[in-house]
């Protein structure tokens, strides 16, 4: 079996696969003071409950956007299952991913996981709208290189910015309102905000078809993709744990 751990600024996702197959997933706070030890004491109960051994998982692999978290990750994952865990980045990709960004050293982990599933997953060209702490984009080009992409503020960093700033506008659930007319102070913050959101998604797409010349299919990932894709008009598919798939791809790509 293999672990992935995709560490994110707000939330941390693990994944059992067996073989080609995720046979477990969670969500978890990301803790960004967690030791090597706290972060084997998260892992251990999740796969016990799951009736998952440590001596049934015989390689792991990180992608962290938390760099004071990632030796902890590595550290802890070695002595919870005994192996170096494969640390995601451009060079552990390989040939599956291939770029004309300017500095490839400076692309987050988890923007490669995601443009590495999308390509083998649905092709080329193909988009990512990764909806988390950042709303990402990855664009991968008819040649199947990626290109580069846009990043922008989360939903809930948006939020949290909005209600820290205007004091008389309380906390609200980032849902669909059901019309952009809000009748009320929550559902017009809800209007603002999520269709705010999903335009601004739509702008985005529009002019990166417009850069590219062609469009391309649309993928969305992260925390908040099955609240935002589908009222994102560019959005075709929603792949929850597109990440994690990229990460077992570029595991299988290490150890070839």
């Amino acid at each position: 079996m293999l672990l992935v751990i995709d560490v994110g600024n707000t939330q941390t996702v693990i994944g059992v696969f067996e073989k080609t197959q995720l046979k477990h997933m969670w969500r978890v706070a990301t803790s960004k003071v967690d030791t090597s030890d706290e972060l084997r004491m998260k892992v251990r109960p999740l796969l016990f409950m799951e009736g998952v051994d440590t001596s049934e998982v015989d390689g792991a692999a990180i992608a962290s956007v938390v760099p004071a978290l990632t030796s902890a990750w590595c550290q802890a994952l070695e002595r919870l299952i005994g192996v170096e865990p494969v640390v995601c980045n451009a060079a552990a990709a390989g040939n599956l991913f291939e770029t004309d960004f300017d500095y490839p050293n400076e692309i987050g982990a988890d923007r490669i996981a995601d443009a590495v599933a999308a390509k083998v997953l649905y092709g080329a060209p193909v988009i990512v709208v990764d909806f988390g702490t950042a709303t990402n984009l990855e664009v991968i080009n008819r040649e199947g290189r990626f290109v580069g992409g846009i990043i922008a503020p989360g939903l809930e960093t948006s939020a949290k910015a909005l209600f820290s700033h205007a004091t008389k506008l309380p906390a609200i659930e980032l849902a669909d309102p059901g019309s952009a007319i809000g009748k009320n102070t929550v559902h017009a913050m809800q209007s603002g905000i999520v269709y705010g959101e999903a335009d601004r998604v739509d702008g985005f797409v529009t002019r990166v078809f417009d850069e590219l010349g062609y469009t391309a299919p649309v993928v969305a990932t992260g925390g908040l993709a099955t609240t935002m894709a589908p009222l994102c008009h560019t959005v075709t598919t929603t792949t929850p744990e597109l990440t994690l798939e990229g990460l077992r791809l570029v595991y299988e790509a290490s150890q070839a």
